[in-house]
């Protein structure tokens, strides 16, 4: 289902606070997927992101009364669904696994687009940045790593990122500038590699 544009939240979300169950269903089902995203990208794991997307709606239907008419709806979801994220992520004491895998039929975001019958030596080296990759997002702060993937999947601007953390705009920013960094820093080597005989021919 498609996200839900910002004065359709606003009408379901009003009437959902005056007690219609059915309005606030449809902001669940307007806004769970992309949540899934998020939440899967932060825990690096189905279960735990389903647990993270319930979890949200339900302390969202809590809150709608704190809820502010003038904010973003969805950008406040998302703040509670990262915050989720890191609680479970904390109480588990373990550092999240970016696996390589899809979540939800998307693609991965580390996977490039194979040449037509690739040959080993390219396989190979696919195969050794998806891991480069992994290594370097689990290395990640929970704040750079929540940051890059609200920019980099969900295309949030920096002051929605910062109001999706509780920070302010200019340290969302520098969150997505220092994971982009730490990653171009873990890939560099294949980016900088000189090339082989055979492949410069």
């Amino acid at each position: 289902m498609t996200q839900m544009d910002g004065g359709d939240d606003a009408a379901e979300v009003a009437r959902a606070r005056s007690g219609d169950e059915d309005a606030f269903r449809r902001l669940v089902e307007g806004h769970s997927s992309r949540l899934f995203r998020v939440a899967y990208r932060v825990t690096g794991n189905v279960m735990d992101a389903e647990d993270v997307v319930q979890e949200t709606f339900l302390k969202a239907y809590q809150r709608l009364a704190q809820f502010e008419e003038r904010a973003s709806f969805g950008t406040w979801l998302h703040r509670i669904a990262v915050h989720t994220g890191y609680d479970l992520l904390r109480r588990r004491k373990a550092q999240p696994t970016i696996t390589s895998g899809t979540a939800d039929g998307e693609e991965d975001w580390v996977a490039a687009a194979p040449a037509a019958e690739p040959g080993p030596d390219r396989l190979a080296e696919g195969a050794q940045v998806q891991h480069r990759v992994a290594r370097a997002m689990s290395r990640l702060s929970d704040q750079e790593r929540t940051a890059f993937v609200l920019r980099h999947f969900e295309q949030m601007s920096t002051r929605e990122i910062g109001a999706a953390l509780g920070v302010d705009e200019g340290a969302a920013k520098h969150s997505v500038f220092r994971a982009v960094r730490k990653l171009r820093e873990a890939l560099e080597v294949f980016v900088s590699a000189p090339r082989t005989e055979t492949e410069s021919r």
